[in-house]
């Protein structure tokens, strides 16, 4: 009998640490299991920045401050949606405690969003919306008031008059359409002397990017300014504007987020300015958005992360270094 009870007793010590070791890697149902820590998988929009390194290094951090596992991926290139989409439909296939995504385009993901709406999978949007009420909110900056922002700093530093283009990173998710249309509409309505000559999407590749920015220089010769509305985007202006050998005392360069390259650029003089997220407040938002939807918390549609305006007089304050990525 006393040989019986512990084998028994070892049957269940072993059994038991079989289930501690349980992981969102090996299959295991963190979501469900209420002796593991709850699993977030989180989806961004790629790796190939700076500015998805930052935000995952504030998910990492939230992640250890609320005792939850996450993993944090992306596709090869912001063009990927098919990839993209894989990679959330792979995340539900391990039944997660909570989403985190940032999508591609818009309307993609609808079919998965609406499977993990029904199998009881909080989604927490991020740095962009999706065309669905099913993410309980949305971590991100505003981005139509960073976007006017920038088109007020371009305004005044082409005297408020010429042509000016943009070069934005693409036209499905919601950042790439408000970073344009914010920007467009500033000009629409506060400007009446300053002309959008053109509108491409190079999807926020540096290479297309800066291909597009001259060809756009070529058709317009007295073009004034550019704006490139996110990293890549930014950086193949940058990019074209060097190799074309343009004065930047012609040719006003404005951009979106941060990262060395452009952070140089803007210390040489190459570009004017930019607009700079907080990507790491994103992250660590995204993450704590999660734990409290599985505490049952009541969520304000929207987390508004914050933006700011960085040039060469204020890239060195405390306030701006802070939020700014190499």
């Amino acid at each position: 009998m006393k040989k019986r009870l512990i084998g028994a007793a070892i049957a269940l010590s072993v059994t038991a640490l079989l289930a501690g070791c349980a992981t969102p890697s090996d299959g295991g149902d963190a979501g469900g299991d209420s002796g593991a820590k709850p699993y977030i998988a989180i989806i961004s929009k790629g790796f190939q920045h700076q500015f998805w390194q930052a935000v995952k290094a504030g998910a990492e951090q939230a992640a250890e401050e609320f005792g939850v596992e996450i993993t944090f991926e992306g596709p090869d290139t912001e063009a990927d949606v098919d990839q993209q989409i894989q990679m959330l439909q792979t995340a539900l296939d391990k039944s997660p405690a909570a989403i985190g995504f940032a999508a591609l385009d818009s309307q993609a993901a609808g079919p998965l969003l609406q499977q993990a709406k029904d199998a009881g999978i909080p989604v927490i949007a991020f740095d962009s919306g999706v065309d669905s009420d099913i993410p309980v909110t949305t971590a991100s900056t505003d981005n139509l008031a960073a976007a006017a922002e920038a088109a007020k700093h371009m305004a005044d530093a082409i005297n408020h008059e010429g042509k000016v283009a943009l070069v934005v990173h693409d036209q499905t998710s919601v950042t790439g359409q408000e970073r344009r249309d914010g920007f467009v509409k500033y000009m629409e309505d506060n400007e009446p002397n300053i002309e959008i000559v053109d509108i491409q999407y190079g999807g926020g590749d540096q290479a297309k990017s800066a291909d597009l920015a001259k060809a756009i220089i070529a058709a317009h010769p007295d073009l004034k300014g550019i704006y490139g509305s996110n990293e890549g985007s930014a950086i193949g202006v940058v990019q074209a504007v060097k190799e074309l050998g343009i004065d930047p005392a012609k040719l006003a360069v404005v951009g979106f987020d941060s990262g060395k390259a452009q952070m140089d650029a803007i210390r040489s003089g190459l570009m004017l300015g930019a607009i700079t997220q907080n990507p790491v407040g994103i992250g660590y938002e995204t993450v704590k958005a999660a734990v409290e939807a599985l505490d049952g918390k009541t969520l304000p549609k929207t987390i508004d992360t914050g933006y700011y305006w960085y040039d060469s007089t204020n890239i060195d304050d405390e306030k701006i270094a802070a939020v700014l990525y190499e």
